[in-house]
């Protein structure tokens, strides 16, 4: 097996004390904890990688879609998190960098080979359907024309089943999460975050104003902000509207910060960050033969796709097929190259039939779809992310005390 040489324009994952992983193992060392992940990241050994200082309470905020570069180019939106920037650091997400591989990232503090939690799609090797982690859902036949006939996904806690840093720090000392009610008991969050009491709060304010309120007491808040990431899949992280939803995430941080008691540790980092989509550059699995051919089921993301070959096909041969018809638009490896590469950190045996024989990472503003399991408006939609460019890449660490 040939090992992978990433071009220029892509950066490896990592789970180190310099990536996402770090950042709750490093907040459970601020608040005097001895916490230490599957992965052997141990929160002291974190909280001074990072740097963060020792305090009675603390807030995690964690803004969906809001990677580093998307910050430094639309800072003017800002003004308050640019003010961080300087002492800012810039840490490195999982692959894919997509919010169910993240967070279930950040959550344990280990790495999307040991919480399986591996895109916002994946096949369930034990059906051979395609589940979706973000409804927590499964279509037994994906490819059936018409409506799809989705059913739930499996247990949560049977997916992932290292502990949550959040349950650890909850062990100890307060942890409360402010947000939708709708998450509260959704699969992802069983999986990922599981551990806090959850407060409703419908809006961005009124989450704030919750982790204020339960900061009364010592402990932990995270405190989810999901607008900035729904807003540039709807509209592209480089419209008008973007910059409108950074500006209301960072005027009610900034509100936080100011409000919160004395001494408060205020973090603030992110899941991955945003691309223009080109749909010049966009391929159909579906309308390419060479493409379709050998594979049985696609999943992943539009920017990081697992390829799941037909059983007794030649992956190798798949491979380079994909890495022909693709070109310049994307990196082609096996999934055994990646895994050896570290792409997705340790990897359990369980985990190994849910990542894909090929992997295709998505280059330049490149996409890999298939209209026949992706509808027009998943298709068509202005930002993207998953692939291992910086800029989906690289996440903020920012903080206030």
């Amino acid at each position: 097996m040939n090992a992978i040489v990433l071009p220029d324009d892509l950066t490896a994952p990592s789970y180190g004390t310099g990536s996402l992983a770090a950042v709750l193992p490093a907040v459970a060392g601020s608040l005097g904890l001895d916490v230490t992940t599957a992965t052997g990241l141990g929160s002291r050994a974190a909280q001074a990688a990072l740097g963060l200082p020792a305090a009675r309470r603390v807030v995690v905020a964690l803004v969906d879609g809001l990677g580093m570069h998307n910050l430094a180019e639309r800072g003017g939106h800002a003004p308050f998190l640019r003010g961080l920037l300087r002492d800012g650091r810039t840490l490195t997400t999982s692959a894919p960098s997509t919010t169910a591989a993240a967070l279930a990232t950040f959550g344990t503090g280990t790495s999307p080979g040991l919480t399986g939690l591996l895109g916002y799609t994946q096949r369930n090797p034990a059906t051979g359907g395609l589940a979706t982690l973000v409804s927590w859902t499964e279509q037994s036949d994906p490819y059936r024309p018409g409506p799809k006939m989705s059913g739930p996904f499996v247990d949560p806690l049977d997916l992932q089943r290292e502990p949550t840093v959040l349950e650890q720090v909850g062990a100890a000392l307060s942890v409360v999460a402010p947000g939708r009610a709708k998450f509260a008991a959704s699969g992802m969050t069983r999986a990922a975050l599981r551990g806090p009491r959850h407060v409703a709060a419908e809006r961005a304010a009124d989450a704030v104003d919750a982790t204020v309120r339960a900061l009364r007491d010592e402990g932990l808040v995270y405190l989810y902000l999901g607008d900035v990431d729904k807003t540039g899949h709807r509209d592209g992280p480089e419209s008008w509207q973007w910059g409108h939803a950074l500006e209301e995430v960072d005027g009610e941080l900034r509100r936080l910060v100011r409000t919160v008691p004395r001494g408060t540790l205020v973090v603030v980092t992110a899941d991955h960050g945003m691309v223009a989509a080109d749909h010049a550059h966009q391929h159909d699995v579906a309308v390419r033969p060479e493409l379709d051919r050998d594979v049985a089921l696609l999943g992943g993301e539009p920017r990081f796709g697992h390829v799941y070959a037909t059983p007794g096909a030649d992956v190798d041969a798949l491979a380079a097929r994909w890495a022909e018809a693709l070109g310049d638009d994307a990196l082609v490896v096996t999934g055994a190259a990646a895994v050896a590469a570290g792409w997705f950190g340790p990897v359990a045996d369980r985990v190994r039939g849910s990542i894909g024989d090929v992997i295709a990472v998505a280059r330049g503003r490149a996409t890999v779809v298939d209209s026949r399991i992706h509808p027009a408006p998943a298709r068509q939609m202005p930002g993207v992310h998953g692939s291992l460019t910086p800029t989906e890449m690289h996440v903020p660490l920012l903080v206030a005390a």
